[in-house]
């Protein structure tokens, strides 16, 4: 059994699984929140462009899990970039959220042709160092996003939230991130099933392991030592998610499902990503 949190570069406790909340409603957050704390989880994903803030943060103040047992993470908007603007829109997400520091503020996407994200990182290094936040990172960083950000700043990433599942396994980014100490948090991994978990290798492994398709992949991933904020409005499915920690893929299981990589990326394209551009 692996262990259920992992250690930022700063020393500071991440949970391995956590909850995404893309597209979550107000009238459904309630129901998602409670059924995931009851399955076990601690960390929620969230970010100011999902419009939820304040719905994931309600919901948690009506549960009886002390702050100080949640782990909170938030996003800075591509339209807020910039030094001043990340303070304001940092402010903004604290109320929402109704908490007086986050565990985890990244930047959303790099948007490099606009120029912005060295000051927006700066800005959540002022942050981190006056205790407003845990850890701070970024998301959807290539290695050369990441190469140039750490050339111009002082605080290295805590963490690179990326597109990653079998057949988008990003290998040169998970390898990049593993040599400097920075962790890899995996968002859509199982690829909103489009066909992933009908895959015969993860079906087999599936019928193996006496777990579902999605367990084999979740599984896998927290082989690599990623975490992973697997998102889903069902009550079933969120507890099947957390449920994750009772058997262990066999190496050369593990290397398999790295094989059916086919660098099928489902998202944007961070390099071709501007302000502005998603709405």
């Amino acid at each position: 059994m692996i262990n259920d949190s992992q250690i930022l570069n700063n020393g500071y406790p991440m949970p391995s699984v956590g909850l995404g909340v893309y597209k979550i409603d107000d009238d459904g957050m309630e129901k998602v929140v409670t059924t995931a704390l009851d399955a076990g989880y601690r960390a929620f994903d969230t970010a100011y462009f999902y419009g939820n803030e304040q719905a994931l943060g309600r919901a948690l103040s009506q549960s009886d899990i002390p702050r100080e047992d949640l782990f909170i993470t938030t996003k800075l908007w591509n339209d807020y970039q910039g030094y001043d603007k990340t303070f304001e829109y940092f402010q903004k997400s604290l109320e929402h959220l109704g908490t007086d520091y986050l565990d985890l503020f990244l930047i959303h996407w790099p948007c490099e042709a606009d120029g912005l994200f060295i000051e927006s990182y700066q800005a959540m290094e002022e942050l981190y160092e006056q205790g407003k936040v845990k850890a701070i990172g970024v998301c959807n960083f290539k290695q050369h996003h990441l190469e140039k950000l750490m050339a111009h700043t002082n605080i290295k990433p805590m963490v690179n939230q990326i597109e990653l599942h079998p057949y988008f396994n990003q290998q040169d980014v998970q390898e990049f991130c593993d040599n400097h100490d920075i962790k890899v948090t995996a968002w859509m991994p199982l690829m909103r099933n489009r066909g992933l978990l009908e895959d015969p290798v993860i079906v087999k492994l599936a019928e193996k392991y006496q777990k579902t398709p999605a367990q084999i992949v979740l599984r896998w991933h927290l082989a690599h030592n990623r975490i992973i904020i697997p998102k889903s409005k069902t009550p079933e499915r969120i507890r099947e998610n957390y449920d994750l920690f009772d058997f262990n893929l066999e190496i050369t299981e593990v290397a398999e499902i790295d094989s059916l990589n086919k660098n099928a990326r489902q998202g944007k394209d961070p390099d071709k990503v501007r302000i502005g551009d998603l709405k």
